[in-house]
């Protein structure tokens, strides 16, 4: 099956109408802002307050000058595109808005969705990411498809995916813009999980730049601190890292004749009290 490019976002999805021409050939009607649910679909996780007040502030004073797109769902309808003006209507109390009316079935919505979301490249890294793994196993686009869709080279779309690999509380960090993508990138050449969290908070908490973080993390690996130490303890090792995961900060185990210790790292008086609290300390 052909599909065409989206490179123009919504806008391509949207074309004009001619004057004159009813609601059947895709004019804009106003519908009720109660009777439009949301997308499934939507890859956004994270909206902007400030930007979305901004755009109600503007909506107000305006209205809506672009429809949103919808389609038929139920007893009302289902939003297809448009998300951020549709929850900046209702924020401004309006009860209609504008919407084109599209007939398109669950795998057509999903990747306009997904599309449209990427090409406003204003989605943060790790909702990025999961659009393109969506548009991949679900819609059923290559690499090389995806890249002519959505505008941008193979190998940023190969790197965005790789950050998924990362330890869930590492990705919710880049996702609320605590790290950087190209942070967490760095981190990807850690070994275990483990390890990639606890780096990940050291280096947020040093303020480390993307350049001192790969140095931090070559550092390590010359060490070749995790291999070996995982082998020597074996059990411990695997100990390590459920700490690790758990507490969200570097343990080590330090096996002695009679007994050993357990190290936590903190990296500031924030995360030890963290810490603190997560023992029932505090």
């Amino acid at each position: 099956m052909h599909r065409k490019a989206l490179g123009r976002g919504l806008e391509a999805l949207i074309p004009p109408v001619a004057e004159g021409s009813d609601e059947r050939a895709g004019a804009p009607r106003q519908l009720s802002v109660g009777d439009i649910g949301p997308n499934p679909f939507q890859p956004r996780t994270r909206f902007d307050d400030v930007a979305l007040r901004e755009l109600s502030d503007s909506i107000k004073v305006s209205g809506v000058l672009q429809p949103v797109l919808v389609r038929r769902h139920a007893d009302g309808y289902q939003l297809v595109a448009g998300e951020r003006r549709l929850r900046a209507a209702q924020l401004a109390g309006l009860e209609k808005i504008p919407a084109i009316l599209r007939e398109v079935d669950d795998r057509e919505m999903m990747e306009l969705a997904l599309i449209e979301n990427i090409q406003r490249e204003d989605l943060n890294p790790i909702d990025e990411a999961k659009a393109y793994k969506s548009l991949v196993s679900t819609v059923g686009l290559t690499h090389d498809e995806l890249s002519e869709r959505v505008g941008k080279q193979r190998s940023s779309i190969s790197n965005a995916l790789r950050l998924l690999g990362l330890p869930v509380e590492v990705q919710d960090m880049v996702s609320r813009g605590t790290l950087s993508a190209g942070h967490a990138r760095a981190l990807l050449a850690l070994d275990s999980a483990g390890d990639q969290l606890a780096a990940a908070r050291y280096v947020q908490a040093k303020g480390f730049s993307v350049r001192r973080t790969e140095v931090f993390v070559a550092r390590r690996l010359r060490r070749g601190h995790n291999k070996a130490h995982t082998k020597k303890l074996g059990v411990f090792g695997e100990w390590e890292t459920k700490l690790q995961q758990r507490f969200s900060t570097r343990v080590t185990i330090a096996r002695g004749r009679k007994g050993g210790t357990v190290v936590f790292e903190y990296y500031g008086d924030q995360d030890l009290e963290r810490l603190l609290e997560a023992w029932g300390v505090v």
